[in-house]
């Protein structure tokens, strides 16, 4: 079963460029400290403010005279950091909730769906912001806030599955011969809902970058001078850079998209791969 997933995903285009650019971002995220130690607090030289992209730098400096190369190295790592672990809370919480609400139903069931739609009614940034807003702007808050975003998409994909699986006939005779719910919840119905949660949360990865770059451009984020794309984008707009020295907020910027796009084509490749009826 594994071999075949594994043969689908190769002959998706999509998703072996997504895994190509996925493999080289988590590599030079992880490399960063080793190939290039960086300390942002000291990383500055006044007399090298604005330059154009260069041999000596690359991408050029900012406003601080900082190599914007590698403040998109280390910006990189920290919005990867944060997308991880956004979306690992999110997974986790939501896959419990999702979990137990499918199989026991009842009153549990319809306050969780109410709680679901609620949050699924807001759009996700401004809940992020909202609850940025009240824990305080930085790094952690930033986590937390986007991964309660993820929360409500994980509970109604894991219940959808769960009141699906929870009728099937090896659902039935396993609870006939008198397994207990965790029994049968973790041992039979958790391990047909990974496929689906897998795709989504590579998908998620990509969104919840964003979502962190967008809090970031508006000072909600990592706080200086931790680098961070988002922020860099909103140094070089508050600065007035944006147009007379483009290079403050092209790499950046590019590289939001990169990350996005490498995830989601990743979480394309995955999900043709893994779908059941391919």
């Amino acid at each position: 079963m594994v071999q075949k997933s594994w043969q689908r995903f190769l002959q998706s285009t999509s998703g072996k460029i997504g895994l190509i650019l996925t493999i080289a971002i988590v590599l030079l995220s992880l490399l960063a400290p080793i190939l290039h130690p960086y300390d942002p607090a000291t990383d500055r030289n006044f007399t090298a403010r604005l330059k154009p992209p260069s041999i000596e730098h690359w991408f050029g400096t900012d406003g601080l005279g900082r190599d914007i190369l590698v403040l998109v190295w280390y910006g990189m790592r920290t919005s990867l950091t944060v997308g991880l672990i956004s979306v690992g809370i999110g997974l986790v919480i939501g896959l419990i909730l999702g979990l137990m609400a499918g199989y026991f139903r009842g009153k549990f069931d319809t306050v969780i769906s109410w709680v679901t739609d609620i949050l699924l009614a807001f759009p996700s940034i401004l809940l992020a912001i909202a609850i940025v807003t009240v824990t305080g702007p930085s790094l952690p808050s930033v986590m937390l806030a986007v991964g309660i975003v993820q929360i409500p998409i994980y509970i109604r994909l894991t219940r959808s599955m769960v009141l699906s699986l929870r009728e099937q006939e090896f659902i039935q005779a396993v609870k006939a011969l008198g397994a207990s719910p965790n029994r049968i919840i973790f041992n039979h119905i958790f391990p047909s809902t990974l496929s689906p949660l897998i795709v989504q949360a590579t998908l998620s990865i990509g969104t919840a970058t964003l979502e962190a770059a967008g809090l970031g451009f508006l000072g909600l984020g990592a706080q200086p001078p931790t680098p961070e794309l988002g922020t860099m984008l909103a140094d070089a707009f508050k600065g007035g850079y944006s147009l007379t020295y483009p290079w403050t907020t092209i790499f950046p910027g590019l590289f939001i998209t990169l990350t996005v796009l490498a995830f989601n084509l990743l979480g394309d490749g995955l999900r043709d791969s893994l779908d059941p009826r391919s």
